[in-house]
């Protein structure tokens, strides 16, 4: 599976394994706004010499992406027969959907943290 990456549109966020994404959003879990130091937590849960200033700025650009998407100003996925078993989806439509499932989880433990 390709790996979701914003530096082809943003040049300061390097790449990002699906393994790291995937421990990006069980810290974001774990480490909630109110939690000291919460982006040094969040940078050493996902590994990979990522930085608290890296984390944190590809958490500011997911948000930032967040509003694009409900803005109505990014499309939604485009998927494309394979000639096969399945579909083949372009990349740039992995990363929106990763967008998606990372706020949908984050929006999921809000309201449990509320009840």
């Amino acid at each position: 599976m390709a790996s979701c990456s914003m530096s082809s549109t943003r040049k300061s966020v390097s790449r990002w394994t699906d393994r790291q994404n995937k421990l990006f959003e069980d810290a974001l879990a774990v480490y909630d706004k109110d939690t000291p130091d919460r982006w040094h937590n969040v940078a050493r849960a996902v590994g990979g010499n990522k930085s608290a200033e890296e984390v944190k700025r590809y958490y500011d650009l997911l948000v930032e992406d967040v509003k694009r998407i409900e803005s109505g100003r990014v499309p939604l996925p485009i998927y494309k027969p394979s000639g096969g078993n399945g579909m083949v989806y372009e990349e740039h439509s992995l990363c929106t959907a990763k967008v998606y499932y990372v706020l949908y989880n984050l929006q999921v433990e809000a309201l449990e943290a509320l009840r």
